[in-house]
């Protein structure tokens, strides 16, 4: 049952992909992001290198391509194997979320990067803020809508306790810091 649905899903992200106004940062299917430019509706935030992020600021919003990632961990048993293969997509794929930025014509108004995710475990490694989402409906609202991943990803797996698992958050970078952590490193020493 679950390979069929993976299967459907498959069939399906294509269209969602075109409603959902993404975009792919590289076009050989390396990165494990799909993106696009969003205005900033949340609350006002100050990260900690300083950027503040304010209502109506452009920002890079991230997706994991879930169903990639669901079709390359379909088969691993093991959570931490399924962690560190995550880990490790994001960590090689951000340097292609800085590149976009650097090179986008609107590069100047972007302020930073945002995500939505449950899977918060090693974000701050990588370079990420997480705030908490103060809006109750919205956190339930995402919750749920992060629930068929979690099933399918899962084997075994309750709803029970799927909605026992960490409450989505915002992840935040700053643009500097991404530039700073993920950018193009001159190769000689001055």
């Amino acid at each position: 049952m679950r390979n069929q649905i993976l299967s459907i899903w498959k069939i399906c992200d294509p269209f969602y992909y075109f409603c959902s106004r993404l975009t792919y940062v590289t076009t050989n299917g390396d990165n494990i992001f799909r993106i696009r430019l969003t205005k900033y509706k949340g609350r006002n935030i100050t990260l900690s290198d300083g950027t503040q992020i304010l209502k109506n600021d452009t920002l890079v919003k991230i997706h994991l391509h879930n169903i990639r990632l669901l079709m390359e961990v379909k088969d691993i048993k093991s959570e931490l194997k399924k962690a560190k293969l995550i880990y490790r997509y994001v960590q090689n794929s951000l340097p292609g979320v800085e590149n976009f930025i650097r090179n986008h014509h609107k590069t100047s108004d972007i302020k930073g990067i945002v995500g939505i995710t449950s899977l918060s475990k090693g974000t701050e490694r990588l370079g990420f803020e997480i705030i908490d989402i103060m809006n109750p409906f919205y956190k339930w609202y995402k919750k749920l809508s992060f629930l068929p991943i979690g099933l399918l990803s899962n084997k075994g797996t309750s709803v029970n306790q799927i909605l026992k698992v960490e409450s989505p958050i915002y992840l935040f970078m700053s643009k500097d810091k991404l530039s700073q952590i993920y950018g193009q490193k001159d190769n000689f020493q001055r």
